[in-house]
């Protein structure tokens, strides 16, 4: 008996282009009978609902009873045996299995199934039985080929081996691999779960622009666009920090956005120019309300998705059950770094940095030495939960200041970042709402901005003036999605919870 199982052996380039010329003769085949890539198609069913519906049913004469069903999907698996076969079915819930033969099907629709391919999508029609296994399987007594499949798919073993490939080509990546299509359907039920989170606490979801007249809200370089009607300069947004605090001052003291953010800066594991963040604002509320806000949502979130608070990520056993440490980014640095001086010594940090090899500018202030010495020594050690506080005024040109220096003397913000496995999860503090102590910071910006800081933020006037129409005592906080969902989903770089991640050319 001849079969058309799949072989676990990757055909070669050359063999692929001779089956994708079988599969067009092919194609030419069922247009000449009658079909052409069919639109006007009903489907009333699924495969995960009829094989949970049905499962409890063994005998195949009480199945047949339950009346004709139809479903629609990629052909997954073949096994031809002359006049029948089989034929796995996938569909957007499950797959299942169908039985085709010459004795059941028309005439014509039998010659379809002989023209068939891994990889087609077709529409099937007909009575369930048990097969000899006692496997759940559909009769065809109608078949149709919806679409041609003309390359042939990944080898399900194995699917795409090619990691550029797979970012590259991510239907093909979704067709051939369970995992693939199991971390998208996650994400989508992470995202779900925040905003259900958001709008129990009678948070409003808004949306805001993505083209801002002037670069602020975050620390980053900008993509430059142009308006032709406006002959202006805009810029993709890198943060909708400052629109969104312009609603609280509106009166809608809870807003949420999950937005999308372009930077223009490096690409990584961690980061891709383009990337959703969700960022929220709540009047009278503290940034430690945030941070036990934060805590409670990704802890409920990970009880969803597993049924307890234990994940893995990163080679690294989480417990996100136990209370989140906090640490003061002072004590990170004194007890977890190698400076062994008084951080009061700022020749002493700029020493230890240059030992380190950092490249320094020369214009860093204390702020900016203390905070490079924790991105590089402490940052990589943070493994369980940990939100590190006290960040300085200089990295902080929109959180509220703290009403009292530091214990050694830096000028710090009421202000919170999340770290996991190294990683920076969230940022959020107590917004700075007196429109002169915020002047100041934006134009200590520009001078940086003109001394040759491409990340620093312009000089928001209209947002000066929103915030002396007066903006209630806010906190607020941005969530990395793509990295939550790296956390939850123990995945290893960014790439792989992007449906289509940044790439550069092909061949380059």
């Amino acid at each position: 008996m001849a079969s058309d199982q799949v072989t676990p052996e990757a055909p070669s380039q050359k063999q692929l282009d001779e089956q994708s010329k079988v599969r067009r003769e092919k194609l030419d085949e069922l247009r000449e009978l009658k079909l052409d890539y069919p639109h006007n198609v009903t489907v009333e069913n699924t495969a995960k609902d009829l094989l949970t519906r049905f499962e409890t049913i063994e005998d195949s004469d009480k199945l047949r009873a339950e009346g004709t069903f139809s479903l629609a999907g990629r052909v997954a698996f073949i096994r031809k045996f002359g006049k029948a076969g089989f034929l796995k079915l996938r569909d957007r819930t499950s797959t299942i299995q169908v039985y085709c033969a010459r004795d059941i099907l028309p005439e014509e629709e039998f010659a379809r199934w002989k023209r068939l391919d891994l990889g087609d999508v077709v529409r099937v029609e007909g009575q369930l039985f048990r097969t000899q296994t006692g496997e759940i399987t559909l009769e065809a007594k109608s078949f149709a080929v919806m679409a041609k499949c003309l390359h042939t798919p990944p080898e399900k073993f194995h699917g795409l081996t090619d990691i550029e490939e797979k970012y590259r080509r991510r239907y093909v990546d979704l067709i051939s691999n369970d995992e693939t299509r199991e971390m998208f359907k996650k994400r989508s039920l992470i995202v779900q779960k925040i905003r259900e989170y958001f709008l129990e606490k009678d948070f409003m979801e808004v949306e805001t622009p993505m083209m801002h007249p002037l670069v602020s809200g975050a620390a980053a370089r900008p993509f430059k666009t142009h308006h032709n009607t406006l002959d202006m300069e805009l810029f993709l947004r890198i943060a909708p920090e400052l629109y969104l605090k312009r609603l609280v001052v509106g009166g809608f003291d809870r807003v949420f956005e999950i937005n999308r953010n372009f930077r223009n800066e490096g690409m990584s594991i961690r980061h891709n120019p383009e990337f959703t963040m969700l960022e929220f604002y709540m009047a009278y509320a503290t940034y430690e309300t945030l941070m036990d806000m934060t805590e409670e949502m990704v802890r409920n979130i990970a009880k969803d998705l597993y049924g307890n608070t234990k994940i893995e990520w990163m080679g690294n056993q989480l417990e996100l059950g136990s209370p989140w440490s906090r640490i003061s980014m002072e004590n990170a640095v004194s007890t977890m770094s190698g400076y062994e001086g008084s951080l009061s010594d700022e020749k002493g940090m700029r020493d230890y940095l240059k030992k380190r090899g950092v490249e320094l500018s020369g214009r860093e202030s204390k702020g900016h030495l203390l905070t490079i010495m924790f991105e590089e020594d402490v940052e990589s050690q943070l493994i369980q939960p940990t939100f590190v506080t006290g960040y300085p005024i200089e990295v902080s040109p929109l959180a509220r200041r703290a009403p009292a220096l530091s214990p050694e003397g830096f000028e710090v913000t009421e202000r919170f970042e999340l770290f996991v496995c190294g990683q920076e999860i969230a940022n959020g503090f107590n917004e700075l709402n007196d429109p002169d102590d915020q002047k100041a910071r934006f134009l200590a910006q520009q001078e940086e901005k003109d001394a040759g800081n491409h990340e620093a933020n312009d000089y928001d006037a209209d947002y000066i003036t929103a915030l002396e129409y007066g903006l209630p005592p806010t906190a607020g906080e941005g969530i990395g999605i793509d990295r939550l969902v790296m956390m939850l989903a123990n995945a290893a770089s960014i790439r792989d919870v992007i449906l289509f991640p940044q790439m550069k050319k092909e061949g380059h």
